[in-house]
């Protein structure tokens, strides 16, 4: 048996607390104790003495308990008794108890499941890849700042190509490199889609055939490699956690919200404010900006694909955390705080908290003080905690896809041996939140030519926020089930507008929409044609104003 201390605190906490000895009592009736001993006296155990190093302590023979008390001795004089402790043990199967295996967990999927370091997660993708070639691709999307690749996967029936009208949707994990349990999520799903499809299993087949699904399972390298030296007995709450030059990737995006605000919170507006595709602030744009490559990297893959859902996993909880994720008033640290796309958003954080197995579980233990059964699971970021910057603000104002975090689990290291009852815990999670991707309206926007027009907008009528078209002018827009009245404009075309219906069946609805090119456009266009270029209205009235104002002074003159 191995036990490791650290201090109980939560990322937002600032008090320092922590245990600097204690002592280890065990039972097997919960009614008569014995303290540990080393020889003939009890053994005292060194605690922390400071708050981020965990301590590793051995019990100085093996022991066979069921139950364990601590007993703390002594602690930080400026603090008060606080303490976490994580134990490693070896299960034994009790002969005079028939049910002794009855809650215990168990799988049947043939994955590798172990903690990966860089080179191993590279080795495993290489081995997914060839297992199944015609639906797998790896690629890289940049670097970390010590160099290493961000490698990600995509799975699709024609990978390294946008099909149009097929939906894209991503998976990242690790960006705090230190929440590892993602990363591995990420890579036994990796393992679990190939399997399954060259299985045939119809759910799975369909999933690869209608989606371009891209899996990055490891988005901080670096950090991950240092967390991955300590391991999960003394990894800590922050070792790993920022990227090699201390930044933190989840709140490490351009604060878009704040141009939003306060645009529409101007009187005077001299056009409407612009409610997506907001442009990112040039100073972040700048080599001296504080932005780590990583983010960068992040920022221009968001910007290449049409991404239109994404999940970014994350851990040390048990919750799925929906923006904005930041509060709208500047005084507060916790406020509600909705996007215009609220209700799609809960039923996205939804979909996956209820298919856990322990999310919306109101009998399991909380994480640590924050108790998310109120809302099933979910909770909308700013109400939870405010964060300037973070990847799904960003995601949904910058781009059209709907990001949410995904926190799956209370231990950010959980032991090799907990894998296989975490991979069965998120399983079905993690497929049904891939086939919400297929929630809404889709279609075409084209010319009279039957062209799709690229970057023309979306808007529904009653949701402040639109979406534009792909390269290819097809488009998806993520809503619940119901009636809408839908719109598509685009520059230099005639605005069309419909009624589009979204059933209960899974299934996009398709509204295809043929615009008709403005009169002003058109005749731009002949002029064009015949090597004339159109005389511009306003600039036209001005020279008539200046000629007219000649004559005048001309008939002065004379």
């Amino acid at each position: 048996m191995v036990l490791d201390s650290s201090d109980g605190e939560g990322e937002e906490q600032l008090k320092s607390d922590w245990v600097t000895s204690y002592k280890v009592m065990v039972s097997n009736d919960s009614h008569t104790w014995v303290t540990v001993k080393n020889g003939s006296g009890d053994m005292i155990f060194e605690g922390n003495s400071e708050k981020e190093i965990p301590v590793l302590n051995e019990l100085p023979v093996p022991m066979v308990a069921r139950y364990i008390r601590i007993n703390p001795r002594s602690w930080f004089d400026n603090g008060s008794i606080c303490m976490r402790m994580e134990i490693l043990g070896c299960p034994l199967p009790d002969p005079n108890n028939y049910y002794h295996r009855r809650n215990e967990m168990t799988t049947t999927d043939n994955l590798d499941f172990k903690h990966h370091n860089y080179k191993e997660m590279r080795q495993l993708m290489k081995v997914v890849n060839e297992m199944c070639p015609n639906i797998t691709r790896i690629y890289n999307i940049g670097k970390s700042h010590q160099g290493l690749k961000l490698y990600a996967v995509e799975i699709s029936d024609h990978p390294g190509e946008h099909e149009v009208g097929e939906p894209e949707f991503h998976y990242m994990a690790g960006a705090h490199g230190n929440e590892v349990l993602g990363r591995e999520l990420m890579l036994l799903l990796l393992q679990f889609l190939c399997q399954e499809y060259l299985a045939g299993n119809p759910r799975i087949v369909h999933l690869v055939e209608e989606t371009r699904i891209h899996i990055l399972p490891s988005l901080n390298p670096d950090g991950y490699e240092k967390a991955y030296e300590g391991g999960s007995e003394l990894g800590g709450w922050s070792l790993g956690r920022w990227t090699h030059d201390g930044i933190d990737i989840n709140n490490n995006f351009p604060d878009l919200n704040t141009l939003l605000w306060e645009a529409e919170d101007r009187q005077n507006l001299p056009r409407k404010v612009p409610n997506h595709y907001i442009a990112i602030p040039e100073w972040f744009l700048s080599e001296n900006a504080t932005v780590a490559v990583e983010t960068r990297a992040v920022i221009a893959w968001m910007e290449k694909i049409p991404f239109v859902l994404g999940g970014n996993l994350q851990g040390g909880e048990l919750v799925v955390a929906y923006p904005y994720d930041m509060v709208r008033s500047l005084w507060k640290t916790q406020e509600h705080s909705p996007t215009p796309d609220d209700h799609v958003f809960r039923w996205l954080a939804y979909s996956y908290a209820s298919t856990h197995r322990l999310m919306t579980d109101a009998r399991r233990r909380v994480c640590h003080t924050e108790d998310f059964q109120k809302e099933d699971g979910t909770v909308n970021g700013a109400s939870w905690h405010t964060v300037a910057g973070s990847l799904n603000d960003f995601s949904y104002l910058h781009t059209n896809c709907f990001e949410l975090s995904i926190y799956v689990g209370c231990d950010k290291y959980p032991h090799e041996s907990e894998l296989p009852e975490e991979w069965e815990n998120n399983r079905e999670s993690l497929i049904v939140f891939m086939e919400q991707v297929h929630r809404g309206i889709k279609g075409m926007v084209r010319d009279a030519h039957g062209k799709g027009i690229p970057n023309a907008i979306i808007s529904v009528e009653g949701v402040n926020h639109d979406i534009r078209t792909a390269s290819d002018g097809d488009y998806w827009r993520l809503l619940n089930p119901g009636e809408y009245v839908v719109t598509a404009k685009a520059e230099g075309f005639t605005s069309s507008t419909k009624n589009c219906m979204v059933g209960y069946d899974m299934g996009a609805t398709r509204c295809d929409f043929t615009l008709s090119k403005t009169n002003l456009a058109r005749i731009r266009e002949i002029m064009e044609k015949f090597g004339k270029q159109p005389v511009s209205l306003p600039a036209r009235r001005l020279k008539l104003r200046g000629r007219k104002r000649r004559q005048r002074g001309g008939r002065a003159n004379t």
